[in-house]
């Protein structure tokens, strides 16, 4: 069975592109609120985890051992922009731990800002691994190695102490046992593990609310998601769909995208977690996807709604400013929705 068509693109009055897709709405239980395709599907749920991993710092200490600041712990949850903050602020983190960025095993790539790229190559400068989207997430890894007095070295395998832990978390969170034959690398060289939709979203509703979890767990995620609400621009970057969402409604949601159209998202007041993939990896139609999600499931004010809201429509503008089309969810997710939804929905 094909997964529905969940968003759209237009041309003039004809539908030219169309994005396929699953999504899974969960209460704490496991209860579904909403699916959408194949939810059961296992899908690599790629950097749209990174909250869950960096329980880890929580967990063990490393946060408060290295005193690390909220925008730190907001970027060990990123996936940033390489923009001259957040490479600061991860190499503020090495620091703590007493490391420098050769440390780091995530690989180099230039900024995805396009004006942090600009300016670094105006310098003359190359790009480092401070710079890889990633920087962060591994920041907060080197950091557990050594608060747990292990040796960094190798921390992206997956029988280095770090990663083992960090899979323990998952099977706990998810309710799931993750095999070796369902391990692949990531793009910054960590494993990520196929897993089904309905799984991710289960361990959102967790993250978010705190049930079912040990008192610390939940402290720990609380806190995390506080730290992100107190700095959206750590976790994404200038203009993006996590900084801007995050930063209007705070601690209403938490969203993190992942690639290949990947995301997910606590809603810690309704208690649920959303977990949602385009089947072509179009990161465009899933911001669109959760923000419908978003506008359906949490309450929000006029000015808040004003701010997510237009992600589900969106004008497509050639380079002189010509509108040529729209990008839009479709009837049948926002019907969907609707039906679902805890709040009136105008998506």
């Amino acid at each position: 069975m094909s997964d529905p068509v969940l968003v759209e693109v237009t041309r003039g009055g004809a539908v030219e592109s169309e994005h396929r897709g699953t999504v899974a709405v969960v209460d704490p239980d496991g209860r579904p609120v909403l699916t959408l395709g194949e939810t059961g599907r296992g899908i690599f749920p790629r950097s749209a985890v990174k909250g869950l991993q960096a329980l880890a710092l929580m967990e063990t200490g490393a946060a408060d051992r290295y005193g690390l600041t909220q925008a730190e712990l907001a970027l060990a949850c990123s996936s940033h922009s390489g923009e001259p903050r957040h490479v600061e602020t991860a190499a503020s983190m090495l620091a703590k731990a007493g490391r420098d960025l050769t440390c780091l095993e995530c690989g180099t790539h230039w900024p995805s800002n396009d004006q942090a790229a600009r300016a670094l190559a105006a310098a003359g400068r190359e790009p480092t691994a401070l710079h890889n989207n990633c920087s962060g997430k591994h920041s907060g890894f080197i950091c557990v190695a050594c608060a747990t007095n292990v040796d960094p070295k190798g921390y992206v395998g997956p029988d280095h102490a770090v990663q083992r832990r960090i899979k323990g978390v998952f099977e706990e969170m998810m309710e799931v046992k993750l095999p070796d034959a369902a391990r692949a690398v990531d793009g910054c060289s960590i494993p990520t593990y196929a897993t089904p939709l309905e799984a991710l979203a289960l361990a959102f509703a967790r993250f978010g609310s705190g049930a079912k979890l040990s008192r610390d767990r939940a402290a720990g995620a609380r806190r995390l998601r506080e730290a992100v609400a107190a700095e959206p621009f750590m976790v994404a970057g200038s203009r993006r769909f996590d900084t801007v969402v995050m930063g209007a409604l705070g601690t209403k949601v938490f969203t993190k995208t992942g690639a290949e159209g990947v995301y997910c998202a606590a809603l810690p007041e309704q208690g649920l977690g959303i977990a949602l993939k385009c089947d072509d990896g179009a990161g465009r139609a899933a911001e669109a996807v959760m923000a419908s999600l978003i506008c359906a499931f949490v309450p929000l004010a006029q000015a808040e709604r004003e701010i997510v809201l237009p992600y589900t429509n969106k004008a497509i503008v050639n380079w002189n400013g010509i509108e040529t089309g729209r990008l839009r969810t479709t009837k049948e997710l926002g019907d969907c929705v609707k039906k679902a939804g805890r709040v009136k929905s105008e998506v």
